[in-house]
């Protein structure tokens, strides 16, 4: 079908509206109804009759939880069927039945062919994605996606009947199409009431009303309830009120801060998004209360890592499945998006103006995770990726236009999970040391830095050992010195903990090689990452992840580069934490953590939008007075003409630990040089507090 046909067919389907709930009830009716007889039918051929019993058998387990929650069951039943049930759903994806799973496209094509078995592992995926819609009762959700599995089914049955042969993979293709099409007026909707709107929000309300010393209540959200989402529970449960209430604060005072310190207005804000980790229910309960004590509601919704979540039952299956729009991504799928979306917002507009933003607490010590990319999976075409692009700039655009990126702010704050190991213990309570530190020493001592960066023309930054960076960073002139500044003095706010100063360097003049031998990025492994610069834009890259360099290539552009041709460098910063540093080192973790502390670690550089994205305009001073004018670069300022090539909406920190940095130099206008980090440590006068923390571990190791 052209385009042209498509969009002609698409403006025959009527515009759907929030659904009447007796309909959507006697439509779900019909289709599990149709769904029970599919186990016992024969169309002719066993290979895909096998697929379609295994499938329609899973959506009737869905159809018997549904029962078992309308009837209470999460209340009465004892939590060994809970966690029996919850391990049932799941189980077909679990790493060790994954290899003969439908949803593993990999074994889909094996046994259903190359013409067909992507997409029926597309839709066997899109059938186990139901489950949480299942436990928070979006009925109009489950129907649809049922329907959508008897429409293809009976295409199926239908077309051997007739004439011995399957539908082709066009006929397929039209059928998955049309489902995300015609319904992306509700879903748009439900994802922006949920991420905006206080009232009837399905996370707090577990958070508000369980009994979180009854380890049940994990089991009401329909995530995979995992060792680590049950050990981290009871963890919590045995804290003292003391330490809840000192995680809890340090995330919602940063919150606040974040407001303080940017000049915004958070009086003027009514809901804050939570995002967290099931197990963290009682610290985020008393983040509730303080954020209801600052005029906040709280929303949490599932909507992955910016929602409440857990463990992913297999990360494989995860990014076998991150190209799955393939199957509907083109210029008319953007089109109706953007318009739903828009709809959407305009329909909660009031709502939108009053989100102040998220508050989201991240977790760490995940196994190592190597993806592998398999060629059965759907993947986008480079049209596609340009579409794809296309798509995100204009989404960030229009929803900035509700909610002004000027007007709201964040926080970040991170804790590690048991699957670390049995450093656990000691790493988490190490992780709240870290995460209140005293910000008046590091706000001190980061001035001390600024000072001596403000009268640099550049920085050269170098690597030792193995590490080959090899990198001029040209930065921002200042006018005024007596008035401005080019670093921001970043202490505990929106990313907790301390340690950072940071700037938006000068593109033009930028030059040289990025390079650290391993590091972890958004839970994704690089080896021997690189990145080069051509007057601060991203010219080459690639790591040593794979054997054939082309899959490192588009392994770091779609991951690192989100599939933009090329990246400005956004962020030029300096981490401080010395401590946090030396508490990885010690206790063997540095490959675990987050980006969020690993960036404090050392020096780091973001490719993306800078830290300023959206809110350029907004004038921005730092603890001493003095405006931080190197807010944006010759990207950034394209925002007025041509602001669909102004931003990029993404922003990936790639660090430089200190046990790999040869030095860190300010270069003045006049060649003379301040040395700031020689061999890993820090030599400019003033700053030798950092040390300390280096100096200590050193003494405990003799």
């Amino acid at each position: 079908m052209t385009e042209t046909e498509k969009m002609t067919e698409m403006e025959k389907k009527p515009e759907m509206l929030e659904m009447d709930e007796a309909v959507l009830q006697e439509r779900y009716e019909l289709a599990v109804d149709r769904i029970r007889q599919i186990p016992e039918e024969h169309f002719g051929d066993p290979t895909f009759e096998k697929y379609f019993t295994a499938v329609a058998e899973f959506l009737l387990m869905l159809d018997e939880t549904r029962y078992f929650l309308a009837e209470g069951g999460l209340e009465k039943a004892p939590i060994e069927e809970l966690a029996r049930r919850n391990r049932a759903l799941y189980a077909d994806v679990l790493p060790e039945h994954y290899e003969e799973s439908y949803c593993n496209p990999e074994y889909a094509v094996k046994m259903l062919g190359e013409e067909l078995g992507a997409l029926l592992s597309y839709l066997a995926y899109r059938m186990f994605t139901m489950i949480g819609f299942v436990y928070e009762g979006v009925l109009e959700e489950v129907v649809v996606r049922m329907e959508l599995f008897v429409e293809v089914y009976t295409a199926f049955a239908y077309q051997w009947q007739e004439d011995k042969k399957f539908p082709d993979r066009e006929t397929i293709c039209q059928i998955l199409y049309w489902e995300v099409s015609d319904y992306l007026d509700v879903r748009s909707l439900r994802q922006v009431r949920e991420k905006m709107c206080s009232e009837g929000s399905f996370g707090v309300d577990i958070l508000l009303n369980s009994d979180l010393s009854d380890m049940r209540y994990l089991y009401a959200y329909g995530e995979y309830v995992s060792e680590n989402e049950l050990e981290t529970a009871k963890f919590i449960a045995q804290l003292d009120e003391e330490t809840i209430s000192t995680m809890a604060d340090t995330y919602t005072e940063g919150y606040r801060i974040g407001f303080e310190v940017t000049g915004k207005d958070l009086s003027k804000k009514e809901t804050v998004r939570l995002a967290y980790r099931l197990g963290f229910e009682r610290m985020m309960r008393r983040a509730v209360e303080n954020f209801a004590k600052m005029g906040l509601k709280s929303v949490a919704c599932r909507d992955g890592n910016t929602g409440f979540y857990s463990a992913p039952p297999n990360r494989q299956l995860t990014y076998d499945h991150k190209d799955d729009h393939a199957i509907y991504m083109d210029k008319n799928y953007i089109n109706r998006r953007l318009d739903t979306w828009r709809t959407a917002l305009e329909k909660y507009k009031k709502e939108a103006g009053l989100y102040a933003g998220p508050a989201v607490v991240e977790t760490f010590g995940e196994a190592d995770f190597e993806p592998v990319n398999k060629a059965a999976a759907l993947k986008l075409s480079d049209e596609q990726n340009k579409l794809q692009v296309e798509l995100q700039s204009r989404m960030g655009a229009l929803s900035n236009e509700y909610t002004s990126r000027e007007e709201i702010s964040f926080t970040i704050i991170a804790f590690p999970i048991p699957e670390i190991g049995p450093v656990f213990r000691e790493l988490f309570t190490e992780t709240i040391r870290i995460n209140t530190l005293d910000y008046k020493l590091y706000r001190d001592v980061q001035q001390k830095l600024i000072d001596a960066l403000d009268q640099a023309d550049y920085c050269e930054i170098k690597g030792m050992g193995e590490n080959r960076t090899d990198l001029k960073v040209n930065l921002w002139k200042l006018a005024e010195p007596a008035k401005e500044t080019i670093f921001e003095n970043c202490v505990a706010d929106v990313n907790i903990p301390v340690g950072e100063v940071f700037t938006s360097p000068v593109l033009e003049g930028t030059n040289g090689v990025l390079h650290v031998t391993r590091v972890f990025l958004n839970g994704l492994e690089y080896r021997d990452l690189s990145v080069t610069f051509k007057d601060g834009m991203v010219c080459d890259y690639g790591c040593s992840n794979f054997e054939d360099h082309g899959e490192n290539r588009r392994f770091v552009k779609e991951n690192v580069l989100h599939r933009h041709d090329a990246l400005p460098l956004g962020e030029f910063a300096i981490g401080t934490n010395t401590t946090a540093y030396v508490v990885a080192k010690r206790l063997g973790v540095e490959s675990k953590f987050p980006i969020l502390i690993a960036e404090k670690m050392g020096p780091h550089f973001a490719v993306g939008d800078t830290c300023y994205s959206h809110a350029e305009d907004v004038k921005v001073y730092n603890p001493d007075g003095k405006e931080i004018v190197a807010r944006e670069n010759s990207v950034a300022a394209l925002r007025k003409e041509k602001p669909l090539e102004a931003y990029f909406n993404c922003h990936t920190d790639i660090t430089i630990p200190y046990d790999e940095l040869g030095e860190l130099t300010a270069v003045r206008k006049d060649g003379s040089r301040i040395a700031i980090i020689k061999e890993g440590r820090f030599v400019l006068s003033g700053t030798e507090p950092l040390n300390e923390a280096f100096d200590f571990r050193s003494s405990t190791e003799n």
